[in-house]
C-alpha cells in the first residue's frame, strides 16, 4: 500500500469552521484517489495469481551434420513451443527450398557461348559474349578459327545465321586483377555450316600419358594434321598457318623453349642469324637435290658447329626452339622458300597425316566428349 504524506496547510494551525471544511475535502480527495488506483490495479491484474518461474529448459543439443544443399529440419521441442495460442490465427511459414533432384547434373565450370553469324566471325562472337567476356572476344576468336580452319574459312565459307556453339575457359590470372597475356582455352566447339551441310566439332582431350591435350574429332581423329618428316615432333599446337588469312608466312608450332629441332631434308647450312631484331637465332638450311629452303626462326642459343657451309642430315637436330626475336611467346617459326625465295605452304610440300587416339583411350575420349557435349547444349 501506497502512504501518501500530506503536509497540513497553514490555516489547519488554528481550529475553525473553514479548516474542518478544508480538512474534509482534504480526506475525500485521499479517499479517491486511493480507490482509483485500487480498482485501477484490480483491471489490469492478472486472473491467476502469478506462479513461481519454472526451472530453465536444458540447452538444445547441437544439430546433426546435415548434407549440403538439405534444408534444415527443426527440433520437435522448437515446433511445439512456437504453437500459436488457441483462437490466435497461425503465422504464415516460408516454404522450405526444393531438394536438389537426385542425380541432376552439376554446373559446367565453363563459359559457354552460342554465336550466329551475322558479319565478321569476331563480331558474332562479341555480340554473344556476357557483357564481362566481351573483352576476350578477340583471343577467343582466334582460337576457334584455328580449330575450323583445316575444313572450314569462315571468312569466305561462313553464311549469314550459321550456328557455333563454343565451350570455354579464360586464362588463369598470374595475381589478383593481373590477368596472364595469353589466349582462353577452348573445352569445345560445334560449327553448323550451310555451305558444307554439316556440323563440325571439335573436343579437347588428354590421353593417358600425353604431355599435352589436344583437339579431337567426334571419330578420335586429331583436328589438326601433322607435317610428315617435319621440323619438330612433340609440339602443343599449331598457333599460326598459311591460309588462316593471317599473311603469314610460315607455319608456327607452339612449344616450350628447348623443344629439339630437326632438319627435313638433306641440307647446307646457307645463312646464321641474320636480321637478329626480327627473327632472333634463326637458321636458312638449302636442299640441293631441289633447291627449296627451310627457315627456322626464334631459336634459343644455336650451337656453334651450326655454322654456315655444314651440312646436316634429315632428322638430325639442328637447334632448339626458343623465345628470341620479334616473338610473343616461345614457339617454332617453320618457313619454306623455292629456289627464287618465293614463299611456300609446308603443307603442301610435305606430305601430311591425322593421327587418331589409342584404342586403350577411345572409353576415357567418348565418356569426355559427352560430358562436353551436354554442356555445350547448356
Amino acid at each position: 500500500m501506497v502512504h501518501l504524506a500530506i503536509d497540513r496547510p497553514p490555516s489547519s494551525d488554528r481550529p475553525g469552521h473553514s479548516g474542518l471544511l478544508l480538512g474534509v475535502v482534504a480526506l475525500v480527495a485521499v479517499a479517491a484517489a486511493f480507490g482509483g488506483g485500487f480498482w485501477a490495479g484490480r483491471a489490469t491484474a492478472p486472473a491467476a495469481p502469478i506462479a513461481a518461474a519454472p526451472p530453465a529448459a536444458p540447452a538444445p543439443a547441437a544439430p546433426a551434420p546435415v548434407a549440403e544443399g538439405a534444408p534444415p529440419a527443426a527440433p520437435a521441442a522448437e515446433v511445439e513451443a512456437s504453437a500459436p495460442p488457441a483462437g490466435a490465427a497461425a503465422a504464415p511459414t516460408a516454404p522450405l527450398p526444393p531438394a536438389p533432384a537426385a542425380g541432376a547434373p552439376a554446373p559446367s565450370p565453363f563459359h559457354r557461348a552460342v554465336v550466329t553469324l551475322s558479319g565478321p566471325l569476331e563480331e558474332s562472337v562479341a555480340r554473344a559474349l556476357a557483357p564481362a567476356d566481351r573483352a576476350m572476344a578477340e583471343e577467343l576468336t582466334a582460337v576457334v578459327n584455328r580449330l575450323l580452319v583445316w575444313d572450314l574459312h569462315v571468312r569466305t565459307d561462313g553464311r549469314k545465321g550459321d550456328r557455333l556453339e563454343i565451350l570455354w575457359s579464360p586464362p588463369e590470372p598470374a595475381a589478383p586483377g593481373v590477368p596472364i597475356a595469353r589466349e582462353p582455352t577452348v573445352e569445345a566447339i560445334r560449327y553448323a555450316s550451310s555451305k558444307l551441310g554439316a556440323v563440325l566439332a571439335a573436343y579437347r582431350f588428354q590421353p593417358q600419358g600425353a604431355r599435352w591435350a589436344r583437339h579431337y574429332r567426334a571419330d578420335g581423329t586429331e583436328v589438326e594434321s601433322r607435317l610428315v618428316d617435319g621440323p619438330i615432333v612433340d609440339y602443343e599446337q599449331v598457333t599460326s598457318l598459311l591460309r588462316d588469312g593471317r599473311r603469314h608466312k610460315g607455319v608456327d608450332f607452339k612449344t616450350p623453349v628447348g623443344s629439339p629441332v630437326v632438319a627435313p631434308f638433306d641440307g647446307v647450312v646457307e645463312r646464321r642469324n641474320w636480321n637478329f631484331a626480327g627473327n632472333g637465332n634463326c637458321l636458312d638450311v638449302r636442299d640441293p637435290a631441289s633447291g627449296r629452303h627451310a627457315i627456322f626462326l626464334h631459336l634459343d642459343v644455336l650451337p656453334k658447329e651450326m655454322a654456315v657451309g655444314r651440312r646436316v642430315k634429315k632428322g638430325e637436330v639442328i637447334a632448339s626452339s626458343g623465345n628470341s626475336g620479334h616473338s610473343f611467346a616461345p614457339h617454332l617459326h617453320y618457313q619454306m622458300e623455292d629456289s627464287g625465295g618465293r614463299v611456300l605452304d609446308p603443307y603442301a610440300v610435305h606430305r601430311t597425316e591425322r593421327r587418331a587416339l589409342a584404342s586403350p583411350d577411345r572409353a576415357a575420349f567418348d565418356a569426355a566428349r559427352a560430358r562436353l557435349d551436354a554442356a555445350l547444349k547448356g
